[in-house]
């Protein structure tokens, strides 16, 4: 393997590890929020309980995902210099922004939170949780506008002195219509992944409770399988709506990517929805696939009877206009990926159908099946996300800058293009390492995770009465 399949080897294994905190922090926080949002309402210890059991293990996926996070950054230097070179001056915009939400917003509030249970007015810590929540799903919106510009670029011009592109309009980054599009879809896909937790966890404790006639217990989680519950149903419908809107998107933005998706090899009138192919994906499309007629069509245009354009016509397409080369992405990465994320996505449905109907009518859930069903369910939205960040980025292969259909031709990069003139052997042992030291937190998250998860909602303390002198500042939990 040369430099450039290490170099993406790398930044896709640290990335895919790092997303796996990411989509939990964006939907828990809120949810947190709304727990204590209701004790402050009500004054219920209970709610107090589960905001201080789940904002436990919210701070635990946070720490690990800023750990995790601090990575990405140093590879577009390190693996990537020539694409940092080129499009620097337009991509460090929003992660400096990202930068000064995520390390002066969330991280200042989610400090005054976790030490100021005992010495901050009720009214006071909570907003403190709101504006960590704010900050968390801000940092999201400026990561995704950054990687919305690598999808969409717009905003810029072409130095033909330096031979890079330039900010002009930081706006218009911002407003991308790639980013307005994909911002939706992620952050309901992160409540989604939320509720399910919420609801999964809720759910084993529950049955653990009903079973063992622990009504004090049953009675916190409960209401918090229910509240996970509503937000899966919610979340569920705006990922439907979001991801909806985001193809149809796609489809004017990346025709290669959402052919492939389809595995679309020639052009069709009336394109089918396949549910699963028979053959080599690798070998020009050569695939026998089972499909439901014209919903790729109406998914693409809103039109079942719209005519979309094939793979190997847009690799001509590609060529006439951008020169000789391979313009197809991995077609069995694209093609399955993008019905994996759907797939896992039905597992947070099946939780929320037999939630709904075992909790009806105040009831609480002591089938074992259904403890099961909820701590599997819980793996099926990560699954999920994983599956549709690995569809996002492969399926824009071979460029790392997709060029805009309608913006500057000069604003586009290849992937072989980026790259950073280091050796083999360099990015071989960083990846070799990281690779062990994630493994190994890994291990360590979920080590915590499972620990406090088992530990339950903890009781409720008496507020500690301290002195100016004998004051230290100590940890929440």
């Amino acid at each position: 393997m040369n430099t450039l399949d290490l170099s993406r080897w790398q930044f896709g294994i640290t990335t895919v590890y790092h997303f796996i905190f990411v989509p939990l922090t964006i939907g828990l926080a809120p949810l947190v929020a709304i727990m204590q949002t209701v004790w402050y309402v009500t004054g219920s210890e209970r709610w107090l309980r589960a905001t201080k059991f789940f904002g436990k293990l919210l701070l635990i996926n946070f720490a690990m995902g800023v750990v995790t996070g601090i990575v990405q950054e140093f590879q577009f230097g390190m693996n990537w210099s020539a694409y940092s070179r080129f499009v620097g001056d337009v991509f460090g915009a929003p992660l400096a922004m990202e930068g000064l939400a995520a390390f002066f917003l969330e991280s200042t509030f989610l400090g005054l939170w976790i030490f100021g249970w005992d010495r901050l007015p009720r009214k006071v810590h909570l907003a403190t949780i709101w504006l960590a929540a704010i900050g968390v799903n801000l940092s999201a919106y400026f990561i995704i506008a950054a990687n919305s510009f690598m999808q969409h670029p717009v905003g810029v011009r072409f130095n033909p002195e330096r031979g890079r592109a330039e900010l002009v309009d930081i706006w218009a980054v911002l407003t991308n219509p790639t980013t307005l599009a994909a911002f939706p879809h992620a952050v309901t896909a992160s409540f989604l992944t939320a509720g399910t937790f919420v609801a999964g966890v809720a759910a084993w404790w529950a049955v653990k409770a009903a079973r063992a006639g622990d009504e004090d217990t049953a009675a916190v989680h409960r209401p918090l399988l229910r509240l996970g519950l509503a937000v899966i149903v919610l979340a569920g419908v705006g990922v439907a709506i979001s991801g909806d809107a985001q193809a149809k998107l796609m489809f004017q933005q990346q025709p290669m990517k959402m052919a492939s998706a389809e595995a679309i090899c020639s052009t069709e009138t009336g394109a089918g929805f396949s549910l699963f192919a028979i053959g080599d994906l690798s070998n020009a499309c050569d695939v026998r696939t089972l499909s439901i007629p014209g919903v790729t069509s109406f998914l693409a245009t809103g039109d079942p009877h719209a005519t979309v354009t094939g793979v190997n016509e847009l690799q001509k397409r590609y060529e006439q206009k951008f020169g000789p080369g391979d313009y197809k992405p991995l077609l069995p990465v694209t093609y399955w990926a993008f019905r994996l994320m759907i797939g896992f996505g039905l597992g947070s449905a099946a939780l929320a159908v037999a939630g709904l109907w075992l909790t009806r009518r105040h009831r609480t859930p002591s089938r074992r099946w259904f403890a099961r069903l909820a701590v599997i369910a819980i793996a099926t939205p990560y699954l999920a996300n994983t599956a549709g960040w690995i569809f996002t980025e492969m399926g824009r292969q071979p460029w790392v800058v997709a060029p805009n259909p309608t913006g500057n031709p000069q604003i586009r990069m290849l992937t072989a293009d980026g790259v950073s003139p280091v050796s083999a052997t360099t990015v071989a042992i960083s990846l070799t390492i990281f690779t062990l030291l994630y493994g190994a937190l890994a291990v360590v998250w979920y080590v915590l995770m499972r620990r406090y998860v088992q530990q339950g909602a903890p009781p409720v303390e008496p507020p500690q009465v301290l002195t100016e002198d004998d004051a230290p500042l100590t940890f929440a939990y």
